[in-house]
């Protein structure tokens, strides 16, 4: 068969794969079974001295690897704030992939570059954000608290006259971070990765929900980046944002949001609310493989001060094409070498429009709010005030609890998590899927309850 046509004939092979996949999504369990998890030992094997014919590398994965799958693209899949990623953003980012663009200069892959100021300035528009505020597209949420992190690191050092990117971390004025006590882990990492350490931070009292206390907010001593949220992990609840910036502000302390499917909340005008004041922080963190639901992986920082990114990201090189007048990616990330996965976001938005997006939103919500409405009429606590997509519940103790999720995880109708929150265990529900019907919600209650009630008995 000549090679363009055995190139064709692969890719629809592969194509057909992954749409007979896809329509598994509403039916299939959501767990693999046992023996498809250990069928994936298969791929076990020395490296092969020849080659394989690509179509029996595509069979092989398909058939050995697709059954050993949780279904995080279907419906009943809440065990973490995932995305199912729309129709629209997989066929894109198929599209993409055979384009094969590594995103870094404009003048090299104008198209992917343009897509991705598209979709920056669309976001920052939503979100309500600085017009002039400047964005990175980055792997997810974790490299873009890193990314805005490196950011406020280079201007709080700026401000009192320590060049870092030159001189480093070693004899430099000490910086106070201050955090959450429910800031998430991907926060800590990125402290640790900029040389602040994961535990020299002084951690702000939370209330009942997780939120930020501003009313014993610590004070504020010297250089100081403050890390804020917008959707806790657990319960979904806001931080206080506005009142912490006009604390900080006076200080000149920079202000920085983890926004990681919170921050989507900004683009439905019924919850808009609860990002209220965020317009005022100096950066903000997101992912779009959450709420937005495109493919893995997909994240991305907004900072307000473009220098400060700039001096802490841009790279410069003999051979590199740096002179544009347009937005060269690579002045903006971390990385120099990446996908074009502005390009799914841009997908997205596109499709969806603000009301569609505003609707999927709602939807969600709305669909966190029947899982609970399910647990409490059951008899069940639920756990947290349910002010977006987040819902813990407990059956009861320790033992019990995780007892329970295990069971549901194995059943297999739906797949939930657990989780500690303030000292009690329970079972954390996380609906973030586009595709997520009511019939969705009552066919996982009515599998959760019997299990739990079966338990309880």
């Amino acid at each position: 068969m000549p090679e363009d046509l055995k190139l064709r004939s692969l890719l629809l092979d592969a194509a057909e794969r992954g749409v007979v996949y896809r329509e598994s999504a509403t039916e299939r369990p959501v767990a693999p079974t046992p023996e498809a998890v250990i069928g994936a030992a298969k791929f076990i094997e020395p490296m092969p001295i020849e080659g394989t014919d690509d179509e029996s590398v595509l069979a092989m994965l398909d058939e050995v690897g697709s059954p050993a799958t949780i279904m995080m693209a279907g419906p009943r899949f809440f065990g973490f704030v995932i995305g199912g990623s729309l129709p629209v953003t997989v066929a894109t980012n198929w599209l993409t992939t055979a384009w094969d663009q590594n995103v870094g200069m404009h003048e090299v892959t104008p198209a992917t570059s343009m897509l991705e100021r598209v979709a920056m300035d669309w976001m920052i528009d939503l979100f309500g954000l600085p017009k002039d505020a400047a964005a990175s597209f980055v792997t997810g949420a974790t490299v873009a608290n890193f990314t805005c992190l490196a950011a406020a690191r280079n201007r709080i050092y700026s401000d009192i006259g320590w060049n870092v990117e030159a001189d480093g971390l070693i004899g430099a004025p000490p910086v106070t971070v201050i955090v959450s006590e429910e800031t998430h882990p991907t926060v800590f990492k990125s402290l640790g990765l900029l040389g602040f350490g994961r535990n020299r931070v002084v951690r702000a009292p939370v209330d009942g929900e997780g939120r930020i206390d501003a009313s014993r907010f610590p004070a504020i001593s010297g250089p100081t980046i403050i890390c804020t949220q917008a959707g806790n992990v657990n319960t979904g609840a806001f931080d206080p944002v506005g009142e912490i910036c006009e604390i900080a502000q006076p200080e000149g302390a920079w202000v920085h949001v983890d926004g990681a499917f919170g921050l989507w909340a900004a683009t439905s005008p019924d919850r808009a609310h609860l990002c209220s004041g965020f317009a005022a922080a100096d950066s903000w963190a997101t992912d779009a493989h959450k709420w937005l639901n495109v493919p893995y992986d997909s994240g991305i920082a907004f900072v307000r001060d473009t220098a400060a990114l700039k001096s802490a990201m841009a790279i410069t090189a003999e051979y590199l094409m740096t002179e544009t007048e347009y937005r060269n990616p690579s002045d903006f990330t971390p990385e120099l070498s990446r996908r074009a996965r502005g390009v799914d976001v841009w997908a997205a938005l596109k499709s969806l429009g603000r009301k569609g997006l505003a609707e999927m939103i709602d939807g969600c919500c709305s669909n966190a709010r029947r899982f609970a409405d399910g647990f409490r009429a059951a008899g069940f606590d639920v756990l947290n005030e349910v002010v977006i997509n987040q819902v813990l519940v407990s059956f009861g103790d320790d033992a019990m609890n995780r007892k329970i999720i295990n069971e549901i995880q194995e059943e297999g109708t739906c797949w939930c998590g657990v989780t500690v929150w303030q000292g009690k265990t329970a079972m954390r529900i996380s609906v973030s899927n586009w595709s997520t019907t009511a019939e969705d919600v009552d066919r996982s209650l009515e599998a959760i309850i019997a299990i739990a009630k079966k338990n309880r008995s």
